[in-house]
């Protein structure tokens, strides 16, 4: 359990959704594709000064620094119910938040994939950067969001470098192909359509060709996607328009695009059944939103799952990376007690840079007197002598800024003895 403890520096609030709150058919709502990052990253921007969204087939959460975490809270919640089309009472009971070092402990166990459906999955720490990187294109990041990021980064590199967490790790993909051979029983004669072809996919296909699986369609709204995908791994890319055909002879349907809405509808599947009433169909969707409709579930000989539907089979070697738990905490704490070293420096940044700005300010004053008394110098001497100024003054304020930076958050009267000795204006002035 998280401990609760006395915060220091800029504000933070997460607020969010995941998959062990919130039904899919709520998470698709809220869901943010890929290709609708950045407008909703602008959006975002109407709610709060700064943010970073994390969005993975699991989860949507929203971080972001502000004076106020709780007021930051309830912009972002309204930021969410906005983005998903749902009122308070729809979404408000799926919501969660987490404020300042709960909130920046959350991000580094999501990263070390201790939140994951899949516990110690590669996937995450690669979705964390991505979202990163995205919130930095549409300049939404500021100094504390960025270095909660990197580190949270950093801390999922470290736990999965030095503990065994991720050993043997399965993937969503995986483990949807692991649905699909337990509910067919013999998956090595099946014939199996793909559609899309993005990192989902392409472990997809991997996973089968482990398998021993041989009959493999892949579709996507790029042939040229599907075309290379099939060259590095195997198996016929087929065009989209041919996916009605690929579907009525498949075994097993595996989904997983990015769209925003159904790619597989019920008419199709109905047709598709239609001309083999002997033979079942396996659908197994793991997009988020949905690729398929949920009422094709109910078409008979059509066994349709979901991603909330993978849980019957993630026993598969999680005992094993359950005990790394305990040590990949232990590194978390460990690197979170680095980031908030920094993280409450960042309270005397003000009186710091006052403290600069005024010596600076008295240094060019009397420097520029003492030009004016002395005979014309030569550029090499008045560099020598800027050089000299800044170097004394550099030496004079070393002890008090490294006192700040180690005490001032413990100790508001130090910081205040420091502003008025040497008569500094009050914080955010300069």
């Amino acid at each position: 359990m998280d401990k609760d403890r006395k915060f220091i520096g800029p504000q933070i609030c997460a607020v969010g959704i995941n998959y062990s709150t919130t039904p899919i058919s709520v998470r698709e709502r809220v869901s943010i594709p890929k290709g609708q990052m950045q407008d909703a990253l602008a959006s975002l921007r109407n709610y709060v000064s700064k943010g970073v969204i994390l969005a993975t087939c699991n989860r949507t959460e929203v971080y972001a620094v502000d004076d106020d975490s709780h007021s930051a809270e309830q912009s972002i919640r309204e930021f969410l119910k906005d983005w998903a089309s749902l009122s308070e009472d729809e979404l408000a009971p799926y919501l969660y938040a987490h404020h300042n070092y709960k909130a920046i402990r959350r991000l580094s166990k999501i990263s070390a994939g201790l939140y994951s459906m899949i516990l110690g999955e590669h996937e995450i720490l690669g979705q964390v950067r991505q979202a990163l990187e995205d919130a930095e294109k549409a300049q939404m990041v500021n100094q504390p969001l960025r270095r909660l990021f990197q580190s949270a980064i950093s801390t999922g590199r470290r736990v999965r470098d030095e503990t065994n967490i991720s050993r043997n790790a399965l993937s969503v993909s995986s483990v949807a192909v692991d649905l699909a051979a337990k509910v067919t029983g013999d998956i090595h004669n099946c014939k199996v359509l793909l559609i899309g072809a993005g990192e989902a996919g392409k472990l997809v296909v991997r996973a089968l060709a482990q398998r021993g699986v041989s009959q493999i369609s892949v579709t996507s709204r790029s042939l040229k996607s599907a075309q290379e995908l099939v060259s590095v791994l195997g198996g016929n890319a087929i065009d989209i328009n041919e996916m009605r055909t690929e579907i009525a002879a498949a075994d097993i349907v595996i989904s997983c695009t990015g769209s925003p809405h159904y790619v597989i509808h019920r008419e199709f599947v109905e047709k598709a059944m239609s001309a083999r009433p002997d033979r079942s169909l396996v659908i197994v969707d793991i997009a988020v939103p949905r690729d398929t409709e949920p009422e094709i579930g109910q078409i008979e000989g059509v066994f349709l799952y979901d991603i909330d539907d993978l849980n019957d089979v993630l026993g598969v070697n999680r005992d094993e990376r359950e005990q790394e738990v305990a040590a990949a905490l232990a590194i978390i704490t460990a690197e979170l007690e680095h980031l908030l070293s920094w993280w409450q420096t960042l309270e005397m940044q003000p009186t710091i840079r006052a403290l600069m700005q005024m010596a600076e300010s008295v240094r060019q004053q009397q420097l520029n007197l003492t030009l004016k008394k002395l005979p014309p110098l030569s550029p090499e001497q008045q560099d020598n002598l800027e050089a000299m100024t800044k170097s004394i003054i550099n030496k004079v304020l070393q002890n008090p800024i490294q006192c700040l930076r180690d005490n001032g958050h413990q100790n508001g009267d130090f910081v205040q003895v420091v502003r008025d000795l040497f008569a500094l204006d009050e914080p955010g002035s300069r």
